[in-house]
């Protein structure tokens, strides 16, 4: 039906490309921005124009940012010792959500995914294994998610920062298995940090 509606039928292919938006809901999402105000609409589509104009990744961890470094890279007030590491920018949010960390983050953006072609080189390791070398990183927390493949990049991120000299703890198994950092409460993030093992 939307067929013959060209415009309409564009705004929810376009939305259907959002994660978890299925064909319905992103036909219920195209209708709800028609019967927007035009001022609403429009303020919608600067602010998805704005983000990708403005908003890249740090230039240390790789997180999120308006600028060359984000803020946490850019705060004095963290433990420069400790390095965390994670999948992606949604986990590294979901970690500072739990108020126990204060240490800095290395954001891989992806795991190791034979399967799917991911391979070290897709992902942001060389930059990881260079920060180590050039500073004095004593520990670093895999904090990649329980599931195959972050169980997988775990085991491959220990096996070349063990030479480094450094301590490489992955946090405890209080997250159940195949869950996403981004969709765990606050408390086990935070329990999860203080409880890390050595992998």
């Amino acid at each position: 039906m939307l067929d013959s509606i060209p415009s309409l039928a564009r705004l929810a292919a376009e939305l259907g490309r959002f994660p978890g938006i299925g064909r319905k809901t992103a036909t219920r999402l195209a209708f709800h921005v028609l019967q927007q105000s035009e001022v609403e609409a429009l303020a919608l589509a600067a602010a998805i124009v704005e983000v990708k104009e403005k908003v890249g990744y740090c230039s240390c961890c790789n997180h999120v940012t308006e600028h060359d470094l984000c803020s946490l890279c850019q705060a004095t007030d963290r433990d420069d010792s400790l390095l965390c590491v994670v999948e992606q920018p949604q986990d590294l949010m979901a970690i500072e959500r739990g108020h126990s960390y204060r240490g800095q983050y290395h954001v891989l953006h992806g795991v190791l995914s034979p399967l799917d072609g991911v391979g070290p080189d897709d992902l942001k390791i060389d930059s990881l294994l260079e920060r180590v070398r050039q500073s004095e990183i004593a520990e670093i927390i895999v904090a990649t998610n329980f599931s195959i493949e972050g169980e997988a990049t775990a085991l491959y991120l220990s096996r070349v920062l063990l030479p480094l000299g450094v301590k490489v703890t992955r946090l405890a198994h209080g997250i159940p298995m195949g869950s996403d950092l981004e969709y765990v409460d606050e408390a086990t993030v935070g329990r999860a940090i203080e409880a890390r093992r050595d992998i």
